[in-house]
């Protein structure tokens, strides 16, 4: 019996077939509307964002294409306006900020990371955006963890440091006017 990936979700095709995914193995195909609404990064995410919703919040090991389906319109379709119309509410307001760079300044050290993390998410709240934007995640917690190769404690560090990330915004006064994304 081969094993399943552990960031895998098995998905119920219409043909009664269950297929194991990840959430990069999932090909969205989308109507002329909603690709003149949103780019291909966008839904990218979106889908990302639900496939990890059903994974790792609901901890869902199997889901239907048709669920998925449903659940990524949903997620799409909060991002629209309310009149009719069809683009999305882009933030006025958006700051990055590279982990990788972080991971590497930190000197590689775990701890050290953290407290610069808790100050650099401090200093992009203090300048009031909108949403933060904390990319290179996967580059970070390999230089971190020091492998070369995706495994387990590498898993183990990209859900703590994106929890972190998460309880130190909800810590800071005025999170509900904010968002945050990490990639």
């Amino acid at each position: 019996m081969i094993a399943l990936a552990s960031d895998s979700l098995m998905f119920k095709l219409p043909n009664g077939e269950t297929v194991p995914f990840t959430s990069a193995n999932i090909i969205i195909e989308v109507d002329a509307n909603t690709a003149a609404t949103f780019d291909a990064d966008f839904i990218r995410h979106a889908a990302n964002a639900v496939f990890h919703f059903f994974r790792n919040e609901l901890q869902r090991e199997a889901i239907s294409v048709d669920e998925f389906a449903e659940a990524l319109e949903k997620a799409l379709s909060g991002f629209t306006l309310g009149n009719g119309a069809k683009k999305p509410q882009v933030p006025s307001c958006v700051l990055e900020s590279d982990l990788t760079r972080m991971a590497k300044e930190s000197g590689s050290a775990e701890l050290f990371f953290f407290s610069n993390l808790r100050a650099e998410l401090r200093k992009q709240l203090s300048k009031a955006p909108q949403v933060v934007h904390f990319r290179g995640l996967r580059g970070c917690v390999k230089q971190l963890t020091g492998a070369r190769r995706w495994n387990g404690r590498c898993r183990q560090l990209h859900e703590q440091i994106v929890n972190y990330l998460r309880e130190c915004l909800h810590a800071e006064p005025g999170d509900a006017e904010r968002a945050l994304v990490v990639d």
